[in-house]
């Protein structure tokens, strides 16, 4: 009798990067922690759009957002163009059971995706989803779990946390307002690592462990100024902890890049699944069973439409990271910033008044927070030069609408900002 295909659990957020414990930051998270001591870390992990419903997308579908529609956030009328590429369509054909508990962000309503089951709507995936692993499903199944931590607004209690003994995120100055913001981030990450440790434990109980694939990610960067919705490694760095049977266990830590978009054909290899044709990525199994210490040589990621629209597009690869704007903006889109107390820090001070680099490269190793862009500089003209056809043949390939010349277009009724919103709950315009 042929082996029964592994269970998926796949457990995500909203806006948590990589500021977690098992990342090295002094964000407590034991729950998350020990999943990484017992499974794999991937420390270099990207998502292919920093913003929400392109980054599912793209790592639900196996292919970057221009290719799968999702330019756009789904509660603003954005949409995938074939809602069969969803990986539960796959699942369903191999004989997976399909569950839903939760956030979800590819489709305006979770209805349009084609799970079996819809266990329960945002902000009560908890108990449905403790439920459903109790009650012995039937197997294999596959159950996404979507928490809405550590989206804005934080709680604004955090005993725990003293924000006098917090340090803000890196490109952020060291003040009483963005030590306040962290520590409420760090008492939204509790609440998260809190509830993705009750689905964990429920798993454990339920006896299914041993033969479940576990993956625990983000959409993209945290919520902060030049973070979220950004090309920077802070805006499309994420976590990305996995456990399984077959070796993906005993704490290892994975160096090479990956991508999102690798996580369909990945979980393919390991569920014994024929791989569809649309898919993008590469299977990064490799890496676990150690036959190989890379297995791309770079990462693709781009911004389309969030509040308002910002198409950019970058390659990354161990060495550099290359971004491009396609449109000049007199000074930052900053409705595509949430809003919060560190954005207030660099509003003050004239952030509204820097204008947008147009193109921008950075030496990853001698500079990995990207605050000196060598675009103009003599000493990198082939780096310049060679990262700039790295992202040409990527837009050739994936028939980047960018390449045509024009705007990205967007589905008829979709809502976006004005171009000169300054937050995103601003007036917003219908694209037709």
């Amino acid at each position: 009798m042929a082996q029964q295909r592994p269970n998926i659990l796949y457990l995500h957020s909203h806006d948590t990067g990589r500021y977690i414990q098992p990342y090295g930051h002094a964000v407590p998270t034991p729950n998350l922690q020990a999943l990484a001591e017992e499974g794999v870390l991937f420390r270099q992990c990207f998502c292919a759009g920093p913003t929400c419903s392109p980054s599912r997308a793209a790592l639900l579908t196996g292919m970057c957002p221009h290719s799968n529609g999702m330019v756009g956030l789904a509660h603003r009328k954005f949409r995938m163009n074939d809602y069969s590429q969803h990986f539960v369509h796959t699942l369903r054909k191999a004989g997976y059971l399909t569950a839903l508990s939760g956030v979800q962000h590819e489709a305006e309503k979770p209805e349009t995706i084609g799970y079996d089951r819809i266990l329960a709507p945002k902000g009560k995936e908890l108990e449905p989803a403790i439920e459903f692993l109790r009650g012995q499903p039937a197997q294999p199944f596959f159950l996404s779990v979507g928490f809405g931590q550590t989206h804005r607004r934080f709680p604004e209690d955090h005993p725990l946390d003293d924000a006098r003994y917090c340090l803000p995120p890196a490109p952020l100055p060291d003040t009483p307002q963005t030590r306040e913001d962290m520590a409420r981030f760090k008492a939204s990450a509790r609440e998260l690592d809190a509830r993705m440790g009750a689905v964990l434990d429920a798993l454990r109980q339920s006896g299914l462990a041993d033969h479940t694939i576990v993956v625990c990610t983000t959409d993209h960067g945290i919520a902060f100024p030049r973070m979220k919705c950004t090309l920077y490694d802070s805006g499309i760095g994420v976590m990305l902890i996995m456990r399984g049977p077959n070796g993906w266990s005993g704490g290892k830590v994975v160096d090479g890049m990956v991508s999102h978009v690798d996580l369909f054909p990945t979980l393919c290899e390991l569920a014994g699944l024929e791989k569809p044709a649309w898919l993008q990525g590469v299977s990064f199994a490799p890496l676990v069973r150690g036959e190989h210490s890379d297995v791309r040589e770079e990462v693709f990621a781009e911004v389309n439409y969030h509040a308002q629209y910002e198409p950019m597009r970058c390659a990354r690869t161990k060495r550099w990271k290359y971004i491009v704007r396609y449109e000049e903006r007199p000074g930052p889109a900053l409705a595509n910033c949430d809003d919060s107390p560190s954005k207030d820090v660099w509003v003050a001070h004239g952030w509204a008044s820097r204008k947008p680099l147009m193109e921008e490269l950075y030496d990853l190793v001698f500079d990995p927070h990207e605050a000196r862009n060598l675009a103009g500089d003599p000493s990198a003209v082939s780096a310049l030069a060679e990262m700039r056809e790295r992202l040409r043949r990527w837009m050739e390939a994936t028939d980047d609408p960018l390449l045509k010349g024009g705007p990205v277009p967007a589905p008829k009724g979709a809502l976006v900002n004005r171009p000169d919103s300054v937050s995103p709950s601003d007036e917003l315009k219908i694209v037709m």
